[in-house]
């Protein structure tokens, strides 16, 4: 099954800096993806987007949203329709005239199985996120403690072991890295410090 999306173009860039109201990209969350694990996946990743943005970036509350909602919306459509993935979230964003470069950042936060390039910032912190922030999530499943006393070097570890999480990309995590330019260890530490404030309600 391919899943390339055969186009490196998305939405109109009349629709710059168009985005769906917090409500109602939660509702579409909420309708097309009925996995409780999927959903917090995508909130956590949500929010480390959100988080990244204000800290690192120190962009604005409406460039900031647009970051979560990318980070919100990025697997929208793999629940329900996994042979879609990726063009189904798209077309019904390019339909509600959403901003290019959240599409955009959707379209390429799996270059290796979508064929798109992340190119922005926003991208590519997309990219980053979404291996490291599934794996990190794992390993806090199987301490006692869950996220509290957490350390990088049991994150990097468990990375080494190609067994744990086995349908993580290590390459994947290495490359989005390499492409922001930050060490593995500075997102580990980012991840860490602000993906338990993130819960299924």
């Amino acid at each position: 099954m391919s899943l390339l999306l055969n186009r490196t173009t998305f939405g109109d860039p009349a629709n710059k800096g168009k985005s769906l109201s917090k409500e109602k990209a939660h509702l579409l969350l909420n309708e097309w993806v009925l996995n409780d694990k999927l959903r917090l996946h995508m909130l956590q990743v949500a929010h480390l987007m959100k988080c990244w943005a204000e800290e690192k970036e120190s962009l604005d509350e409406e460039d900031q949203w647009r970051w979560e909602m990318a980070g919100l919306l990025h697997d929208a459509d793999w629940d329900q329709w996994p042979d879609q993935h990726c063009k189904k979230i798209i077309e019904e964003l390019e339909q509600q005239n959403i901003d290019p470069e959240i599409i955009h950042a959707i379209a390429s936060h799996g270059p290796n199985h979508f064929g798109v390039q992340p190119e922005t910032k926003m991208d590519k912190m997309l990219y980053a996120f979404d291996e490291l922030s599934g794996l990190i999530h794992a390993y806090s499943l199987m301490r006692p403690n869950s996220y509290e006393g957490m350390e990088v070097k049991g994150v990097k570890k468990r990375l080494k072991e190609k067994s744990f999480a086995a349908n993580v990309s290590r390459e994947e995590i290495v490359d989005a890295c390499f492409r922001v330019g930050i060490e593995p260890e500075d997102a580990i530490r980012f991840i860490i410090d602000h993906q338990p404030d993130v819960q299924l309600k």
